[in-house]
């Protein structure tokens, strides 16, 4: 059939006499084909399975053919043919070695396709071939060879990794009879064929030696070099990885003039000593920039070096380059009436893809003080061309660790499920959380003279209902703060447990309350209450938002009371108790849709059944007759009234997440990050390494911990910021 497309036969049209000739001799040997009995069954129950493959091509065809070799207890070995492929020569012609290459990949995937599809365990596998060259190619660098081959060849050793391949003579390869055919008439009586060469029966200490390999194959990357603007040839090779292995265009480029320098003292009795010039300097950059243009616009390159026009489907097209003295790519542009420099006019040339085209723009970023993407980019342009640079200027930016520093972003997780505490109102107060605001200066008497008492405002809020208790404490101890806690019990009633902060968030108070709640036994001796004390981590106020935004109400009040007195220990409790009225009579719900209906559910309710702010209303609507009930069951009435619009109504506003509705970011363990510490500026913050994650009852981290030069330090997420990974 291929020949037939060669000679471009028609249907109507007679076939040549070779083809006549050779159609009715393959169709006469057809009949035979009804006498070959193929065994089915080519396994037996052996100890030891083993595969072979063999590859082999000519000029009309190649192909594979594996083996299953079976080894029984007795020692008697077993070869049968498990199945074969082959393909027909491609009609463009090739080198034998090319299409023994293409044999050799077929042998490979065919018996990867076997081996994922056999269910018996194969102890070997061993693939063999009689191209020498094949298996010098396989045994040699990929970055040597050509791309047909090296493309090739790396999918081959991908497959067959682990295997071992092994030289096979021409006479004893059966995949010979696939590349160069057989007639049906012969196949029937082939031995080397349905069983395999002779030597797979014997001990594998008597199979066929590789020969040695071969120095001179073909598909090499010949090592070449080149000649420098002052005649010295130096390795393609060698000035290609010295660009590649430097991070820093300056140093680059004075190394490589330095090189040049060098060369041209060795040839010339007049050495050049001191610093570089600009002209050594140039010349260096020339050759670096050359360097780059060559192997990433090869074609181009080789076509404007000969004359001729790129053609219009080149992407250079609209730049309309030429080659400037310097043998440089420039853009020709539309600038040339323009009164700017030549370099602006005619900018040089790069791919944002190469090492070099990086490295300018780290060094324009870094000498310009770190300019921002668009910025960059503008001054780039003024010399260099980079195709893909707007994407190359921001890459660099976001790259740039000092840059990273100062708009570094914190992980963000999606907002957390509510505790327990937070939606099962059993009594106020149960649960709370605490914290300290202040210091709030009181004066020890009135009149002049008085001296100022530095205290401090401890606020409780009840998780469940938001109510609000407020104390005035004196000092900053334990003592204080156990003294202001029975008092808000002895009036509250006993608390379950109380939520705090380690006290760090705090201006001017932080190391004393730090001390306070974490270096003292305040925890113990509350614990010896049956009270139980949580401690959020530090830096995360809004672990413990509802004290926060407590304190925030309370400063919101104070400060518009005090102006400029300074009130007495009386009048200041005075004061926080009337703030402490008017927080809990914050409004939680309305009662109804009503527009006309103003009253509303608030905390005080819970406390004492109405608002703290207004006088006492006697119409109470329920839904039995409050009259028919005695005191006791009337106020256990309204009670429960207002619990039971706790549960309908509040608890459905709390389904809203408000923010943070997605995770932003996700830190694993390992990873290097940034602290942050409003103490300090950006490029002084701490690094660190994630040692430890702590995910929550909903199964999201927020909290990790860090190892620093200092020690281990347990962070929430939103004080950790990432660095990025290159």
């Amino acid at each position: 059939m291929q020949k037939l497309w060669i000679e471009q036969c028609s249907w109507d049209e007679e076939v040549s006499q070779a083809i006549r000739t050779s159609w009715i001799s393959f169709a006469e040997a057809l009949p035979s084909l009804n006498q070959l009995k193929v065994p089915r069954w080519v396994l037996d129950d052996s100890l030891v399975h083993e595969v072979h493959v063999f590859s082999d091509s000519s000029e009309r065809a190649y192909g594979a053919c594996l083996y299953i070799r079976s080894v029984n207890k007795h020692n008697l070995v077993t070869v049968r043919l498990l199945t074969s492929k082959s393909r027909v020569a491609p009609i463009k012609p090739t080198t034998i070695p090319r299409l023994e290459l293409c044999g050799t990949l077929l042998a490979a995937r065919l018996c990867d396709k076997v081996l994922n599809s056999l269910t018996i365990p194969i102890s070997k596998c061993r693939f063999w071939c009689d191209s020498m060259i094949v298996l010098g190619w396989l045994n040699t660098p990929s970055p040597r060879l050509k791309s047909f081959v090296r493309n090739r060849v790396n999918e081959i050793k991908d497959i067959t990794k682990g295997h071992a391949w092994s030289y096979v003579p021409s006479k004893d390869n059966p995949a010979d009879l696939l590349s160069r055919g057989l007639k049906a008439d012969s196949i029937n009586n082939s031995v080397l064929w349905w069983s395999g060469p002779a030597f797979l029966a014997k001990n594998e200490i008597e199979w066929p030696k590789t020969p040695n390999e071969r120095e001179d194959l073909p598909e090499l990357i010949l090592h070449c070099n080149f000649v420098m603007d002052d005649g010295c040839e130096t390795s393609v090779d060698s000035i290609n990885n010295l660009i590649k292995n430097k991070s820093s265009f300056t140093n680059l480029q004075n190394i490589i003039a330095y090189i040049k320098r060098f060369f041209y003292n060795c040839k010339h009795k007049t050495k050049l000593t001191g610093c570089l010039s600009t002209i050594e300097l140039q010349n260096a950059l020339n050759l670096i920039i050359h360097k780059s243009q060559v192997e990433m616009f090869p074609d181009e390159y080789s076509l404007l070096k000969a004359g001729k026009a790129l053609s219009p489907k080149n992407r250079l097209k609209s730049l309309t380059p030429f080659l400037d003295n310097n043998d440089l790519l420039r853009i020709g542009g539309r600038l040339d009436n323009s009164p700017y420099t030549y370099d602006t006019k005619h900018p040089i040339l790069l791919c944002s893809k190469h090492h070099v085209t990086k490295i300018i723009f780290e060094n324009y970023h870094i000498k310009h003080l770190h300019a921002p993407p668009r910025l960059l980019l503008g001054i780039v342009r003024q010399t260099y061309w980079p195709l893909g640079g707007t994407n190359l200027a921001k890459v660099t930016v976001n790259k740039c660790v000092r840059c990273f520093r100062h708009k570094a972003e914190s992980v963000q997780p999606i907002m957390g499920q509510l505790p327990k505490s937070r939606t099962q109102l059993e009594f106020p107060f149960l649960d709370c959380n605490c914290d300290y605001a202040g210091p709030v200066m009181i004066a020890d008497r009135i009149g002049r003279g008085c001296k100022l008492i530095k205290s401090y405002v401890a606020i409780f809020i009840c998780n469940s209902t938001k109510a609000c208790h407020i104390e005035l404490v004196t000092a900053l101890s334990s003592k204080a703060f156990i003294a202001a806690l029975n008092r808000m019990i002895a009036r509250r009633g006993k608390i379950r447990s109380i939520t705090s902060d380690r006290g760090t968030c705090f201006t001017g108070a932080s190391t004393e309350l730090a001390q306070l709640l974490v270096q003292s036994d305040l925890q113990g001796q509350i614990a010896q209450e049956g009270i139980e004390f949580k401690f959020v981590p530090s830096y995360t106020p809004h672990f413990n938002g509802l004290a926060e935004a407590a304190v925030r109400s309370t400063k919101h009040h104070l400060k518009r009371l005090l102006q400029l007195t300074h009130f007495t220990y009386e009048e200041m409790t005075t004061c926080l108790a009337q703030i402490e009225a008017v927080l809990n009579s914050r409004p939680l719900t309305p009662f109804s849709s009503d527009p006309t209906d103003f009253s509303v559910l608030t905390p005080a309710h819970f406390l004492i059944g109405r608002p703290l702010t207004t006088l006492p209303h006697p119409d109470i609507l329920i839904d039995v007759n409050i009259n028919r009930l005695d005191r006791f069951k009337r106020i256990e009435t309204i009670k429960q009234h207002f619990w039971r619009r706790f549960s309908v109504e509040y608890v459905g506003l709390l389904q809203t997440k408000t923010k943070w509705t997605a995770s932003k970011g996700d830190l694993n363990l390992g990873a290097l990050v940034l602290i942050k510490d409003k103490t300090l500026p950006p490029l002084l913050w701490r690094l660190g390494r994630i040692t430890q994650l702590y995910p929550g009852n909903d199964g999201v981290v927020r909290v990790a911990e860090v190892q620093t030069q200092t020690g281990l330090i347990r962070r929430a997420f939103n004080n950790i910021c990432p660095l990025p990974q290159f």
